[in-house]
């Protein structure tokens, strides 16, 4: 049994399919079947976005996607299917961006299991992210996912290990 299916979608080749990931991570074993669909939004930090350009290194995007999984796996139980899936390329607004499914016994693993994966996919693997605006500019973003989220009451906005800039309070 294949445990994991990790994927780059090429946009020049193919999309991101979420059915494809279900049907991955359907087994009769599994009660729990959760799925993230990032897709590209029309605003950020502001301003009006037209779109999205990623670029990677395919290989080493797939190898980090691998460790992913595999850790996963470690933390979950070999009881988990995973599907990992990314775009590349240029992308519009309300294109799938990543797509992450997670099949576990029991849903509470199952929704744990697609969130650390997906924490793990905008934190660690080496995805740059190009933002492109209504006014013509284009910018690299910078930092993670996390960083975005507004701070809980009386906390911070996130506890994790690693060095990143903070976007100004004006935006990016």
């Amino acid at each position: 049994m294949d445990r994991h299916h990790l994927t780059v979608a090429e946009l020049a080749e193919a999309r991101l399919d979420p059915a494809a990931a279900l049907e991955f991570v359907s087994d009769p074993r599994f009660g729990g079947i959760t799925m993230f669909v990032g897709r590209v939004r029309d605003l950020n930090h502001g301003r009006d976005v037209t779109g999205i350009s990623y670029d990677m290194f395919v290989p080493l995007a797939l190898n980090g996607f691998a460790e992913i999984a595999a850790k996963a796996e470690r933390d979950f139980g070999g009881k988990l299917k995973l599907y990992i899936g990314h775009a590349k390329g240029r992308l519009g607004i309300g294109d799938l961006a990543m797509v992450v499914a997670a099949g576990t016994p029991h849903r509470d693993e199952a929704f744990r299991a697609c969130r650390q994966v997906v924490e793990a996919v905008k934190h660690t693997s080496p995805i740059w992210k190009q933002e492109h605006y209504v006014d013509g500019d284009s910018v690299w973003s910078e930092g993670c996912s996390l960083c975005e989220s507004p701070a809980p009451a009386g906390g911070h906005a996130h506890d994790h290990d690693h060095d990143h800039r903070h976007a100004p309070a004006s935006g990016r």
